[in-house]
């Protein structure tokens, strides 16, 4: 069992569940949520958040992707395969979103003196924790050949199967993982790994693409040989914050969160036109 990280141990957290409706919204609303929680978490109206968000078939592209050559080519090739796509407000690069990927946010209050690798180290002891009944070893550090290529990507094996990202906003912290559960991982990286060539074409760029080998991802039912879905992933986060001895309440969005979400969704929707 790893150790525990402190920014795990809180005595409350709050828990917004959006891993059903999520599927039928747009994922723009989810950075606009998380926003939102940034806001209220950092300002401390609201507990510390934790959000759960699974979305239909979408390509994430990061802020660098937006500056692809051929850009509209590739979102034509994304639109063939039965991919929306939409540009997030966080860092990294393209990250494939569907019905077999969870993605959890750790919102915290900055406040805590919370730098950037104190923030990613919490959501992979969180990660290590939840596995911990499967005794494989989750390590953490760039798997050359992913999509999204980062120095907090986790691979069991040496096959990549999570990413993580952070945003910093008005005090607060999101932590932001997506865990690729069920599929195939590298059917998905094969995606991305096309979508890059008909966005690049060739093209010599002053910023450099990853090259994705499809091989180096996989998803983590097929790297544990169990059939895991992502309602028995969230059962076990909220089994492992139960157990770290923390309360989960379900508070709804005040009206004030309620008004910042709103200007948070039409600033992203703006940015996405």
């Amino acid at each position: 069992m790893p150790d525990i990280n402190p920014l795990l141990q809180q005595p409350e957290w709050r828990y917004i569940d959006h891993s059903s409706p999520g599927l039928y919204f747009s994922p723009l609303l989810s950075f606009a949520y998380d926003d939102t929680f940034c806001s209220s978490v950092g300002s401390g109206e609201s507990a510390p958040v934790i959000r759960t968000w699974v979305h239909a078939p979408t390509i994430v592209l990061g802020i660098q992707d937006g500056r692809l050559p051929f850009l509209e080519q590739g979102v034509a090739f994304l639109e063939e395969k039965g991919y929306q796509s939409i540009v997030r407000n966080s860092g990294g690069l393209a990250v494939v979103l569907d019905e077999g990927i969870l993605n959890l946010s750790l919102i915290l209050p900055e406040g805590k003196g919370i730098d950037i690798n104190r923030g990613y180290e919490a959501m992979w002891n969180l990660i290590q924790l939840m596995l911990s009944k499967f005794d494989v070893g989750v390590e953490a550090g760039e798997i050359g050949g992913s999509y999204c290529p980062g120095s907090f990507d986790l691979s069991i094996g040496g096959k990549k199967f999570a990413g993580i990202s952070q945003r910093r906003l008005r005090g607060g912290v999101a932590v932001q993982i997506y865990l690729c559960v069920t599929g195939s991982g590298s059917e998905r990286a094969e995606i991305v790994r096309e979508f890059y060539s008909q966005a690049l074409q060739g093209e010599n760029t002053k910023f450099t693409y990853p090259t994705i080998v499809p091989s180096t991802m996989a998803s983590l039912s097929e790297l544990l040989g169990e059939n895991i879905t992502t309602a028995e992933m969230i059962t076990m986060m909220l089994k492992t914050f139960e157990d770290l001895g923390a309360r989960i309440t379900t508070p709804p969005l005040s009206n004030k969160e309620l008004e910042v979400f709103q200007y948070n969704y039409e600033r992203i929707l703006k940015r996405n036109d």
